[in-house]
């Protein structure tokens, strides 16, 4: 089945039609809805756990981690559509149409992104301008700012390089070196996700690390975590766009798909550069 064509309604709009899930354009797709809703869950699983905590505790212990964790396969099953929707389903075979539209689409996204983060930044600094910060400090390790943080700090940042000359040598016409980049990025991106990971097993494992021991760690947890979540989106639309490369479906005249996946990237790269500065420098200075 094709998309439905509504090139002849008179209003210049059309419902939701079932040949259009998931591959449909405009108010047609839902993934971004779906999306939307997982990432309101976050919010509303992170206020219930808080009233279910205490003697006076209004819901149930389990009812605020039990929506936080249906709203992150809610979110990630939003996400799954919505790439599927831009990056492969409208663009396997057509590259060049919709570019300004798509570009325009993911400076919007971002946009969404920065008061994403930006409300748990604005959480840390609550903290941190608190009375409570005293006490939450204590929690601090030693070592926290480590080599690893500096290592995963240039990892990401070279992969920021290696993403963006390997755009710029699709448009010079350079395939191989376009490729041999990219495939670089892709692979420094999942060595990045491995270190967040490794440090996660050391703070847990042997520093004794949770996510409900106190305001410090869920801080901790919580920014870093929104973090990985996105760098792990991050390399999961670097494998789109790398095994569309690799079929040479890219060419210096088509190649928005690279030109968003890269600013998406960066984005990712600068929200790491705050966050090293403000949660790990900022913890131990």
């Amino acid at each position: 089945m094709s998309v439905a064509d509504d090139s002849t309604d008179d209003h210049g709009h059309h419902l939701p039609a079932v040949e259009d899930w998931p591959k449909g354009f405009g108010e047609a797709s839902w993934w971004p809805f779906i999306t939307a809703i997982g990432a309101a869950g976050f919010y509303i699983g992170a206020a219930l756990y808080v009233l279910g905590r205490g003697e006076s505790a209004l819901v149930g212990p389990m009812v605020g981690p039990g929506v936080f964790i249906a709203s992150t396969f809610a979110f990630l099953a939003g996400l799954y559509g919505w790439v599927y929707h831009a990056f492969v389903a409208a663009y396997w075979s057509n590259d060049g149409g919709g570019s300004t539209a798509l570009r325009w689409g993911m400076i919007g996204f971002l946009g969404s992104e920065i008061a994403t983060f930006g409300a748990g930044f604005a959480y840390y600094f609550f903290i941190r301008a608190g009375t409570q910060w005293s006490t939450a400090a204590s929690a601090i390790p030693d070592g926290f700012l480590g080599s690893l943080v500096v290592v995963n700090t240039a990892i990401l940042v070279v992969s920021s390089f290696t993403l963006h000359f390997a755009h710029v040598a699709l448009r010079k016409g350079n395939r191989s070196r376009f490729l041999a980049l990219l495939v670089s990025t892709f692979v420094l991106g999942v060595v990045f996700i491995g270190g967040q990971v490794y440090e996660y097993y050391e703070f847990i494992a042997h520093e004794g690390f949770t996510l409900s021991g106190g305001l410090f760690e869920s801080a901790f947890f919580g920014l870093t975590g929104l973090h990985g979540l996105h760098v792990t989106m991050g390399a999961v639309l670097i494998g789109i766009i790398t095994v569309r490369g690799l079929r040479g479906q890219y060419s210096a005249d088509r190649h928005t798909s690279v030109s968003t996946v890269s600013m998406y990237w960066h984005f990712v790269d600068l929200v790491w550069i705050f966050l090293v500065v403000v949660l790990y420098v900022g913890s131990v200075a």
